[in-house]
């Protein structure tokens, strides 16, 4: 799907930020969300990462280019200010990679598309503020997700690889020995699923699609990676097939399921369903205001465990885990924006970034959510 849009031309878009203004309060009234513009992306950009440094910065790597193909630029926001700062750029142009802090700080770039499948893996150094390679993948992919495992190795998932195949395949990356090797693999290939750390240090992986156009399958089935053995096992089915959703991780060990499309992306969600790893099932939860999808990894986890979803749709809403109901925040985007990237502040806060419209034309907006 990635590879497919980084291909096309598009025009240039000369973002216009409006947000609504959040409604006054006193002291003694609670605090109110709200979502506000910030800043302007030196580089417009969608299908990017947006990754949260121990300094509290959070650093913004390539995309989709908003004139079509990959791009290797790199950008730093420092939230302090609302600031962004231009970076030397990344040893390979890529779109649909993944972004890994590692427990050093350290941030790990794998894969993704600049017209071929990329295997490369770069790492960013804090200290130096620049990217080197360390290694590669046993398998070149895009559209995958990345895991950091309790013991600090990374765990790759699925995703597209050359000649346009879905990958069922599965990597572990050691970054203390800059290798990988093979797991897995999953029973299904899977593009367009999510991957989510349990609290007991398996992985669920849910949902996605294999195939394409008319030949595409949207799964309803769900795995779970055991690090024990290096092996997935099948771990129950959604009630409704879904792919390009999201997943978080609720304060009770259950992960919230969230939005996504049928196989012609014409049909989107507003439901969610939470998954219970104890049972392996998965029960229906509440639907949220707007329907969503391209959201994946763009929900956040707030301090106090409630859930930001923030993309797919021009208004973000706050998943109350007490109350068991979705609520929406105060702020409009300009537009509906998909393959944004989000990253959660020291401070609380939610950062989001980037994204293209409906019309496939990228945003350069910032966007900070605020919860207090």
């Amino acid at each position: 799907m990635l590879a497919r849009l980084a291909s096309r031309i598009v025009p240039t878009l000369c973002p216009i930020l409006f947000i609504a203004s959040a409604s006054s309060s006193t002291s003694n009234s609670p605090a109110k969300p709200v979502i506000r513009p910030v800043a302007t992306l030196h580089t417009a950009r969608a299908a990017h990462t947006a990754t949260t440094l121990l300094s509290g910065q959070v650093l913004l790597t390539g995309g989709m280019a908003d004139g079509g193909g990959s791009l290797a630029s790199a950008e730093l926001f420092d939230p302090a200010g609302d600031t962004l700062q231009q970076l030397p750029p990344l040893s390979q142009r890529r779109a649909g990679h993944t972004a890994t802090r590692l427990p050093d700080g350290r941030v790990l770039l794998a894969g993704g598309y600049n017209g071929e499948y990329l295997a490369s893996i770069e790492m960013f150094e804090p200290s130096t503020r620049r990217f080197r390679e360390v290694g590669s993948l046993m398998v070149g992919r895009s559209g995958h997700t990345a895991t950091l495992l309790p013991d600090g190795r990374v765990l790759f998932i699925g995703g597209v690889g050359e000649g346009w195949a879905f990958l069922a395949s599965a990597e572990v990356y050691d970054p203390e020995t800059g290798r990988s090797e093979s797991v897995g693999p999953m029973h299904v290939p899977r593009e367009g699923h999510t991957a989510t750390l349990l609290g007991d240090g398996r992985v669920l992986v849910v949902g996605g699609h294999a195939g394409r156009r008319q030949n595409m399958v949207v799964h309803a089935s769900a795995e779970v990676f055991q690090p024990r053995t290096n092996r997935f096992v099948q771990a129950g089915m959604l009630r409704m097939a879904r792919h390009k959703h999201d997943a978080a991780r609720l304060p009770d060990g259950r992960v919230l399921i969230i939005g996504g499309a049928d196989r012609t992306d014409r049909t989107y969600y507003a439901s969610t369903e939470i998954y219970d790893p104890g049972a392996a099932t998965f029960e229906p939860g509440p639907s949220m205001a707007h329907r969503r999808y391209k959201i994946t990894g763009t929900s956040m986890v707030l301090p106090g465990g409630n859930v930001l979803v923030t993309s797919g749709a021009r208004v973000a809403e706050v998943f109350d885990v007490a109350g068991r109901t979705f609520r929406e925040v105060a702020g409009a985007l300009p537009d509906t924006y998909h393959f944004a990237a989000s990253a959660m502040l020291t401070d609380g806060d939610v950062v989001i970034t980037g994204g293209y419209s409906n019309n496939i034309r990228n945003t350069a907006g910032v966007w900070r959510f605020r919860y207090r």
